[in-house]
């Protein structure tokens, strides 16, 4: 990678050590590898949604949200940077679902929750999107500032989706870029029961308030 790319790690009191070894590599990579902890599990989305505000607060012009397990390959950040700034996008997909895009060492039962959401959520939503529960992407700087992340109301599985449904009607222009989507070796996947019942209830939600609520104006930032 040749874009001087800078790393912010969202920790939460991780039992693995990740802040340690994060802490331990800062002296390293001066200016570059950046470390904010918190103290307890406060969830996925609201740790997206921290470092949201703190690239924005730090004057980036484009910001990054990807796994750091290796699902998302470091060498696809390029691509999706490139989409955004030459290719017209507002916000930049990494996805599987599109053609060049795919998924290794999954089990037949992850793909098929994977799948299945993803059609489940074009068919409610009508965001023309194949992969709307991706998390690997690339935001300009104006889209995370037109969206009020403080009304972004989930913390699981249907954050991804909420965020991307807000980005849409609000205007923003999309691209997926397809990416080899690579099971983590080392760990566990954090879909269970409760992920996937956020997911599905969660785009009724989203969807409900949409066309029933004041929807448009409540995610709009007024700042």
């Amino acid at each position: 990678m040749n874009q001087g790319f800078h790393v912010l790690v969202v920790d939460d009191s991780s039992p693995d050590g990740t802040g340690d070894i994060v802490k331990s590599l800062i002296a390293k990579y001066p200016g570059q590898l950046f470390i904010e902890e918190r103290h307890g599990k406060l969830g996925l989305g609201t740790a997206y949604i921290y470092g949201f505000k703190w690239g924005i607060e730090k004057g980036y012009q484009y910001i990054f949200e990807m796994d750091a397990d290796f699902s998302h390959n470091p060498e696809d950040l390029e691509r999706l940077y490139d989409a955004c700034k030459n290719g017209g996008a507002d916000l930049a997909i990494g996805s599987r679902y599109v053609p060049g895009g795919k998924t290794e060492n999954w089990p037949l039962d992850r793909k098929i929750y994977s799948r299945g959401g993803a059609f489940y959520t074009k068919l409610i939503t009508w965001m023309p999107i194949e992969d709307p529960t991706a998390g690997f992407m690339c935001y300009k700087r104006e889209v995370l500032d037109a969206i009020n992340l403080d009304e972004i109301g989930f913390v699981g599985y249907a954050f991804q989706i909420e965020m991307k449904f807000a980005a849409w009607k609000l205007g923003f222009k999309f691209k997926e870029v397809p990416i080899t989507f690579i099971d983590r070796k080392i760990g566990y996947s954090k879909m269970n029961k409760g992920i996937i019942k956020e997911g599905v209830l969660g785009v009724l939600k989203i969807q409900w308030h949409s066309l029933f609520k004041d929807y448009h104006k409540r995610l709009k930032n007024k700042n």
